[in-house]
């Protein structure tokens, strides 16, 4: 077969490699020519060659060979040993009495099984594990987003604190500035008043020696000496000048004043994920992924109900809302976030109620051991379901059908029963 052409070729023999196939042996899958079927059947090591036509190829099963008689095929299986087994096998009395099944029939469920879970693989495992990689990779991109604005803040942070510092060191140099000319302003002040007396004792001075050196004596008697105003010399102002006393910086102070934040990297949820269904219909079994319990329990809001002594019941109206019943024939609605009371609802016989549900429309239910009685509240009116004979409603749900589960007890106690 020239290789250059071989994908336009016809296929031919394995044996003489020139003749179109025309035959199949499923036992040792080779492809023959309809010559060359003795030559194979009379020269292979097989004893039980399965030669069909080409097109029927593979319809024929090949039977494992035996572990233990190398030339013979197991048609037989023994279920209690889990092995096939061969003729020879089952004569040798080894297997006596054991269970023994058709291996073509224990493949044949093997292979249910396997397409089983090859589909399995297909529907469910391999879609899930696309949708976990979209998670991640959205996560991924979420996350630069989410450091990209951290790093954002940190800046604009860092930004608010230098015109903070920058206004900070304003208003000290502005106030050593104030300082500064204050205290040059008063020794300005004592330098002009000493200039000033300067001035005068010059005067004095020439005064007096204009009249030493005159023959007039009228003017010599008239000299006066002030020099007693001037012995007391002006106080010596020494300027105090301000220090400025760096306070020490402290990393780990410094960190807090200017903000901090957690340190946890990753955290890994084992069961995080949960597998995708590919059901359809509530008859084909598909339920809603089962959410997963909480390693620890988080406080979200702490709610005083005003209860007198214990808290019975609480079942939720939706994510923010909550009803609860206690101790007293009052039953309760309350805001989880604002932890605030929204409405109350009191039971006509004023007795305490056993049980509270909500239906699936959002109507308050409540079961009345005293008067026998199971209660729904719609638009704060309280309409009675049921009254039972001999019996005591106790606990009480609402299903998905919108139907009522009701446990009772006998009067006497000794009996009880569900009742939809």
């Amino acid at each position: 077969m020239d290789p250059r052409t071989s994908a336009q070729d016809v296929m031919r023999c394995d044996l003489c490699e020139t003749a179109v196939i025309q035959m199949h042996c499923d036992t040792c899958l080779v492809n023959l020519c309809k010559a060359c079927v003795g030559e194979h059947i009379s020269t292979g090591e097989s004893k039980d060659h399965k030669v069909v036509k080409f097109h029927d190829r593979q319809c024929t099963p090949l039977y494992p060979r035996c572990t233990t008689h190398a030339k013979e095929r197991c048609e037989m299986y023994c279920k209690q040993c889990d092995i096939p087994v061969c003729p020879s096998c089952l004569a040798s009395k080894q297997h006596l009495g054991h269970e023994l099944s058709k291996v073509f029939q224990v493949l044949e469920e093997k292979k249910d099984i396997i397409v089983k879970e090859r589909n399995e693989l297909i529907d469910t495992i391999y879609p899930t594990y696309q949708d976990i990689a979209s998670n991640v990779q959205n996560r991924m991109s979420q996350l630069e987003k989410e450091y990209g604005d951290l790093s954002t803040a940190i800046i604009k942070h860092e930004e608010d604190w230098h015109r903070e510092i920058d206004k900070l060191v304003k208003k000290i140099k502005a106030e050593v500035d104030e300082m500064k000319n204050t205290q040059l302003q008063t020794l300005q002040k004592q330098l002009n008043e000493i200039n000033k007396t300067m001035s005068d004792i010059t005067e004095e001075i020439n005064s007096i020696e204009t009249a030493i050196d005159t023959n007039d004596l009228s003017k010599l008697f008239s000299v006066k000496s002030n020099v007693s105003r001037y012995i007391n010399l002006p106080h010596k102002m020494i300027p105090l000048l301000p220090k400025f006393i760096p306070e020490k910086i402290h990393w780990e102070e410094l960190s807090k004043i200017f903000g901090a934040f957690s340190s946890d990297s990753l955290k890994t949820d084992e069961h995080g994920y949960s597998m995708k269904t590919t059901q359809k219909s509530p008859e084909a079994g598909s339920y809603p992924p089962v959410k997963q319990l909480l390693d620890g329990p988080e406080t979200v809001t702490t709610i005083d109900t005003g209860y007198r002594d214990n808290l019975y019941n609480v079942v939720c109206l939706s994510d923010e809302e909550i009803w609860t019943n206690g101790y007293d024939s009052t039953m309760k609605l309350f805001s989880i976030n604002q932890g605030s009371l929204l409405k109350s609802i009191t039971t006509k016989s004023w007795k305490i109620p056993f049980d509270i549900a909500v239906t699936k429309s959002g109507d308050l239910v409540y079961t009345d051991t005293s008067d026998r009685t199971v209660n729904i509240v719609k638009n704060e009116k309280i309409e009675k379901v049921i009254r039972i004979q001999n019996w005591r409603p106790r606990s009480v749900c609402s299903t998905s059908s919108g139907d009522l589960l009701v446990i009772m007890d006998s009067d006497d106690y000794k009996q009880a029963k569900v009742v939809r």
